[in-house]
């Protein structure tokens, strides 16, 4: 199984939901692209929340140093992002591959992280977080996958459940909600292990 995990904006769980996801399948991990904290990337946070010993962390096709959209951060590099260049890491593992930020981020001057998934073989996992506007940006964040042709395999809900939201956003998408993380005090290795044996996929 190979998944990649968006998110319908920054910060609403991506990194976490891969954490539960790995935790669950012992699945590899792969980030293609890091836009600053170098030197505490999300591989280094989902390394550091991962129990099992059979998952294998794959080097960033892309390591920014600017904490920033990809396609400003590359150019304060001075190098330029080429999908040519974000492939797949070799294993027979499942795969569990995390973007940065939503769909239409930038890479470039043409290509957003939407492009990157056709080359991947991957089903998408969408991260939805509930606040004032997430119906809207979840519905384009679907409608968006759905006008590529790209395979969606479910929905997570990030944040205490808002029964009003969820119904609305699955009734009108269509798509299988995975499973939801509650509002936690942290995330530890405990946690997230606690979420990992309650999926099945």
């Amino acid at each position: 199984m190979r998944l990649f995990i968006t998110g319908i904006g920054t910060e609403v769980g991506k990194t976490i939901a891969s954490s539960i996801l790995i935790e669950a399948l012992k699945a590899d991990y792969w980030k293609p692209i890091q836009a600053g904290e170098l030197d505490n990337s999300d591989t280094i946070k989902v390394q550091h929340l991962i129990s099992n010993t059979t998952s294998k962390f794959h080097k960033e096709a892309y390591q920014l140093n600017s904490p920033m959209s990809p396609h400003a951060a590359a150019e304060r590099d001075n190098i330029e992002i080429l999908l040519s260049n974000i492939n797949p890491p070799k294993t027979n593992n499942h795969l569990i591959i995390e973007g940065a930020g939503g769909l239409l981020v930038p890479l470039n001057s043409s290509d957003c992280i939407i492009d990157i998934i056709p080359n991947l073989e991957a089903e998408v996992v969408i991260v939805s977080r509930h606040y004032l506007g997430s119906i809207n940006h979840t519905l384009l964040t679907i409608q968006a996958l759905k006008e590529k042709n790209i395979s969606i395999k479910g929905i997570i809900f990030s944040g205490n459940k808002n029964k009003d939201t969820e119904e609305i956003i699955l009734k009108m998408s269509g798509i299988t909600l995975l499973f939801r993380i509650n509002e936690e005090t942290q995330f530890n290795k405990e946690i997230i292990k606690k979420y990992a044996q309650q999926i099945t996929l």
